[in-house]
């Protein structure tokens, strides 16, 4: 039997990276997997992936942004696939600029979207995962939630934002069963990063202390993003789960 099996999930920003990473392990796992995106053609190609491979999923479009919309996602998977009682508040963008050169536009967007969409997220689920008799929320924040870096100002308000959503939201819903963790990557091999991973000089700056020496692959995080979904972090709520090659380990 697998770590998720008879557990329906909603994975936001699911159509690439790390979202499609875990979207898949989870499906593998026995989840029922809600791969939700702005990018509906990427989020069927996952769902094609999942079922071609034996798994169960569904596409629904989103926009993290807009509340309406988690709505609407939300009900079209509980429709099709039952209560929710996994969530994984992964879609996210990242905007690599000092303060002074960061636009009041830029602010609001990145906003709107890495911090602003969890708690959409987080508020949308809530009642599908209390019918569900509790459930677990995992919230993909950053190493520049934990730590500062240069030229990442607003980024890293974001992920800051998400670490102590997390942790208000743990508290406030222990008694319904609902656990609240966030994971905290390090510099990670995605479409977000391609382009600033093209120099090698950049590479190795934004690498900075990671005592590994390497980027990472989406599935390493996507292994602990699936552990604190599953039964096995039942004890574990308001935390935070770094994977970040030992970039804060000194």
């Amino acid at each position: 039997m697998g770590r998720l099996q008879g557990k329906t999930a909603l994975i936001s920003g699911a159509a690439s990276g790390m979202g499609a990473a875990e979207a898949k392990m989870f499906a593998a796992q026995g989840a029922k997997v809600i791969v939700a995106d702005v990018n509906d053609a990427g989020a069927k190609a996952v769902v094609q992936d999942i079922t071609a491979a034996g798994g169960s999923a569904i596409a629904v479009h989103l926009d993290v942004s807009d509340a309406a919309n988690w709505d609407t996602a939300i009900a079209e998977g509980v429709k099709a696939l039952g209560d929710i009682s996994v969530l994984v508040n992964n879609a996210g963008i990242m905007i690599m600029k000092p303060v002074q050169d960061t636009t009041e536009e830029e602010w609001d967007k990145i906003f709107s979207i890495n911090a602003k969409g969890a708690f959409l997220g987080t508020k949308a689920v809530l009642n599908s995962m209390k019918a569900a008799g509790g459930g677990s929320i995992i919230n993909i924040s950053s190493i520049y939630g934990l730590v500062g870096a240069p030229s990442a100002a607003a980024y890293q308000a974001t992920k800051g934002a998400v670490r102590l959503l997390t942790k208000g939201t743990a508290v406030d819903y222990a008694p319904f069963n609902i656990r609240v963790n966030s994971i905290h990557p390090g510099l990670i091999v995605t479409g977000m990063t391609e382009d600033l991973l093209k120099d090698p000089e950049t590479t190795k700056t934004l690498l900075g202390p990671t005592i590994l020496a390497r980027t990472a692959q989406p599935e390493e995080v996507a292994n602990a993003v699936l552990f604190l979904a599953s039964d096995e972090a039942s004890f574990m709520t308001g935390s935070e789960l770094v994977v970040d090659g030992g970039y804060t380990a000194q």
